[in-house]
């Protein structure tokens, strides 16, 4: 049995081999409502992923073109933003590689209860400062006060996030980026959210295919079909993905999909989660079109959806 000094001994090798890829993310802009033209202070993290990248949020970047960094020796440089994905809620910087970079995990893997260990610079003081929890859940959805979806397939973790540490990564006890912290609800004891990271390394790639990035959709917000909700719906298995809103005017609505509708298969390919479903939409860009086989009430109805392809 592991003792707590040996327990803690790790903790720390870990953070020491990740600390260096953390950076400190600053952006001024002007607001527009103010007589002074004062600027206005935003803080978050990132971290280095590659040669001369960083990853961090689109809300932490917004609409500046470039961003002061702060590596986690104190030196400071410039970010220059390449790409954001507000849908996502991811941002690619281009940064001096000054620090090491981390190594990108497989979300799919994350299990509910494992350890993990979240990094940034919150409340915008560079460190960067640590926190240990576990995951609490998976395939979490954040929802505003009006109803509207702002994002969806989240890693839920009660490791400690506070503002400024948006941006930072999550890591796993193997020492990789498991996810990107990315919001935290104020009022709430322990709960804190990651983008799966498996998310980011999409983002990625699409840029690197396309040149910039892209959305593709059809127009609906899913979540995992749980064992509860599938006896709640009268399903016999836990297969696939519930449609809990369809956007008004979309293709998905066009073609008579609604809420409630249990999503099996996207382009002949069986779906377990939201990150499924849109891999496997972004996959089928180029033909334009997607089949979808979902069930309603026990009745199996097969519907081609055509997929909009946004420039983001």
């Amino acid at each position: 049995m592991v003792g707590v000094r040996d327990f803690s001994i790790e903790i720390a090798g870990i953070v020491e081999r990740v600390r260096d890829s953390v950076i400190t993310v600053v952006v001024e802009a002007i607001d527009p409502l103010s007589m002074l033209e004062a600027p206005v202070r935003g803080v978050g993290s990132g971290f280095i992923v590659g040669e001369d990248l960083a990853l961090t949020n689109s809300h932490v970047v917004g609409s500046a073109i470039e961003a002061r960094v702060i590596y986690s020796d104190g030196e400071v440089g410039v970010g220059r933003v390449l790409a954001r994905d507000p849908y996502r809620d991811l941002a690619l910087l281009e940064v001096e590689s000054r620090g090491r970079r981390v190594r990108m995990g497989d979300s799919d893997k994350v299990r509910i209860g494992e350890l993990v260990i979240a990094l940034g610079s919150p409340l915008g003081m560079p460190g960067p400062s640590v926190t240990l929890g576990v995951v609490s859940a998976r395939g979490r959805t954040i929802v505003a006060d009006e109803g509207r979806i702002v994002l969806e397939d989240l890693i839920q973790t009660d490791a400690a996030i506070n503002p400024g540490n948006s941006g930072g990564p999550l890591i796993n006890m193997d020492a990789e980026a498991i996810g990107v912290t990315t919001a935290m609800i104020p009022f709430a004891q322990g709960i804190g959210f990651g983008i799966p990271i498996n998310h980011a390394k999409r983002f990625i790639t699409l840029i690197s295919k396309y040149g910039r990035p892209v959305r593709a959709w059809i127009g609906v917000f899913v979540a995992p079909l749980t064992p509860e909700i599938a006896r709640m719906m009268g399903l016999e298995k836990a297969k696939g993905v519930v449609v809990i809103r369809t956007i008004p005017g979309s293709p998905a609505e066009a073609v008579g999909i609604r809420r409630g509708d249990v999503i099996l298969k996207v382009g002949g390919k069986e779906i377990s989660t939201p990150g499924d479903l849109r891999n496997t939409i972004e996959d089928n860009i180029d033909r334009g079109e997607i089949e979808i086989e979902l069930i309603r009430r026990g009745y199996v109805r097969v519907v081609s959806v055509p997929i909009v392809v946004e420039e983001l």
